[in-house]
């Protein structure tokens, strides 16, 4: 599997999550298995880009390549300068936002709002594509199957957007109207892989090994792309990859296993935010990893009370430490959240 003249580990990829798929999450996932992960969504507008959640966003201080940077818009000159800007700090991969179904990001007409003006998407994609090429950084595109039940216009996009040189098209099985509502399908995304030449990516419902590889068969992608079901179970991408290539489930994580990674995972998450926000954002990884576990659910409250780094890790390691006591290894799956796949979950504006 390649992106432009990129070479990747396997075909399993975190989904870009605002909100989530910070840093530290990014790298906990590469760490467990999966094979790429794109960042969470950059804004295109530049009063915005000396801030510190945008300063936090363009951060990829040893992180393994490729660095694959989302950036979301509405305007094509402005896109094109965010994708300058994102490659001068690192970088080597842009991948545009047209799949986002936030009512904040659409109603700026950006993310999947844009599949509704398709002129005004291609002059997007054609101005990001020409931004990146003298620093040969291939363009990718996340979008859905389209605006609407009647609008369903992924595979006309997808063939502009090849012809204008993206290097790998990545389709969520919903329209913006459905939201994360009901099933996912997987027709538009086979339609479009079966159209194109350049690699495709299916995205939305995959969260269980059997999923990924029924979804791999019907729609012929190149890769998946999991977003909600690796919150709280990042080790989700070895026990697909282990799957795929025997037919045999890895067993659960053990709990001391399963704590340190959690462990480790905060530290970098600590050193990012720093103190005050490090403990309000890491509650919610901390909830997504116990919420299917025994006591689980009081875990979080309490962890709700608890306003120092120090004591919040304290209280992590100490639970998961009692849990050993009783299971060796973790006694239910950590299942998909009630987050979405790149949709943003703060209110700071983030498109023109």
């Amino acid at each position: 599997m390649r992106i432009g003249p990129h070479s990747l580990t396997n075909r399993l990829f975190v989904a870009p999550m605002a909100g989530v798929t910070d840093r530290p999450f990014r790298q906990l996932c590469r760490r467990l298995g999966a094979g790429y992960a794109v960042s969470e969504m950059v804004t295109s507008r530049k009063e915005l880009w000396g801030s510190l959640k945008t300063s936090r966003r363009a951060n990829h201080d040893g992180e393994p390549g490729p660095i694959a940077v989302q950036i979301a818009g509405t305007d094509a000159a402005m896109m094109a300068e965010a994708a300058s800007y994102n490659i001068d700090r690192g970088a080597q991969i842009i991948d545009i936002n047209m799949g986002c179904p936030a009512k904040k990001v659409c109603n700026k007409w950006a993310g999947s709002a844009l599949m509704q003006d398709e002129s005004l998407a291609l002059g997007i994609i054609e101005a990001v594509v020409e931004a990146c090429a003298p620093h040969g950084v291939p363009v990718t595109l996340k979008m859905r199957t389209g605006w609407c039940q009647s609008q369903r216009n992924a595979l006309s996009i997808a063939l502009a957007a090849q012809n204008a040189g993206v290097a790998m098209v990545t389709v969520h099985g919903r329209t913006r109207e459905q939201g994360y509502k009901g099933e996912a399908e997987y027709d538009t995304i086979a339609a479009v892989k079966a159209a194109l030449t350049i690699p495709v990516v299916a995205n939305g419902d995959i969260d269980t090994p059997e999923k990924a590889r029924e979804v791999l068969a019907r729609t012929g992608a190149d890769a998946v792309m999991i977003g909600r079901a690796a919150q709280g179970r990042p080790w989700i991408f070895r026990e697909i990859a282990h799957f795929l290539a025997t037919g045999e489930h890895l067993p659960a994580p053990e709990v001391m296993q399963a704590r340190s990674w959690l462990l480790e995972h905060l530290e970098d998450h600590y050193t990012l935010y720093g103190e005050r926000s490090g403990v309000r954002t890491a509650r919610k990884h901390i909830g997504w990893a116990v919420r299917a576990l025994p006591g689980g659910e009081d875990f979080r409250g309490h962890m709700n009370t608890l306003e120092s780094c120090d004591t919040q890790i304290r209280a992590v390691a100490d639970w998961f430490e009692a849990l050993a006591q009783a299971h060796e290894r973790l006694p239910l799956q950590c299942v998909a959240s009630a987050a979405n796949d790149d949709e943003d979950t703060d209110n700071t504006p983030l498109v023109a």
